[in-house]
């Protein structure tokens, strides 16, 4: 498990979905500033409570750098980001990313280092996800002639879910696996169609290229990804952030996906909610089938 840093005070999860929200803007930092803001993320205690130059010194940057890093992810300086620090602590208490499990590890080890990946993703989650963008990404959905679902990778298997979880509400939705056929059907979409894209980094060749697509077609273009300011999350229409922290190369993309999986949830919910009579359709629709609740 992870090490704890810091002092134990009440409630660690204020500070965590502080963090989520920090996650969410790192998709496009100079450097210097990316290791400003590792730190923040690594030990938010030792940055709310120590100067610019100390901050700059345990960073290995300079300290203006540490100022310029602070105006990256949306802050005025970096009095302002100690003082937000300062705000979000319910707690002292900060888990630190997991270590890198080893051929050593034990079953524990991967088991105890797959909840607590999983935890700390979807806290990071509620700080990240804009629900003004949830609200748009549903209105999208309910008013698309079609939804497209695509993702390369570990992604595809959240586009994979978000076409059974949306036609499973009556929207005419599909996902295409391969980039070829993925392109051609792109390049014959309307305006009042949908393509949802699914990337951890934003930064995905394929699925920069399919997204470009349906953007140039006129569709309506939402991201899922982890920040914003990343190429994908810039071309959408709707980004909806998920904040996910860097991780040692074996959780990489397993706490993304958890909290990806967790806004599709969402956006089912919220369609299924606003759109009861769609829902009725549709599970009429299903009403012969095997029950596989």
């Amino acid at each position: 498990m992870a090490s704890v840093v810091g002092n134990s005070i009440s409630d660690g999860a204020r500070l965590a979905r502080w963090l989520g929200t920090v996650q969410a803007r790192t998709g496009d930092l100079a450097p210097s500033e990316a290791k400003v803001v590792e730190l923040v993320l690594r030990d938010p205690l030792f940055v709310g409570a120590s100067t610019t130059a100390q901050v700059a010194e345990r960073a290995g940057v300079s300290a203006p750098s540490v100022v310029r890093a602070a105006r990256a992810i949306g802050f005025n300086g970096f009095t302002q980001l100690k003082l937000e620090i300062a705000r979000a602590r319910g707690t002292a208490e900060f888990f630190a990313p997991p270590t890198p499990l080893t051929g050593s590890s034990s079953t524990v080890d991967v088991i105890e280092t797959s909840i607590q990946t999983g935890h700390d993703a979807l806290t990071a989650l509620g700080g990240a996800v804009d629900p003004e963008a949830l609200d748009k990404a549903v209105n999208a959905v309910r008013q698309a002639g079609q939804v497209l679902a695509f993702g390369a990778g570990p992604s595809a298997t959240v586009a994979a879910d978000a076409v059974f979880r949306l036609r499973a509400l009556g929207v005419r939705t599909a996902g295409i696996q391969d980039h070829e056929s993925a392109m051609i059907a792109m390049r014959l979409l309307d305006p009042v169609d949908v393509v949802i894209a699914v990337s951890s980094t934003g930064r995905t060749s394929t699925t920069l290229a399919v997204a470009d697509a349906a953007s140039s077609a006129g569709a309506t273009l939402i991201a899922i990804t982890n920040q914003h300011e990343t190429p994908l999350a810039s071309l959408a229409d709707i980004a909806l952030v998920v904040g996910g922290a860097p991780l040692p190369a074996q959780m990489a993309a397993a706490g993304s996906r958890l909290a990806q999986l967790v806004v599709i949830d969402a956006l089912a919910a919220a369609l299924a909610l606003r759109d009861p009579e769609r829902s009725r359709l549709a599970e009429h629709a299903g009403i012969d089938l095997p029950d596989i609740s």
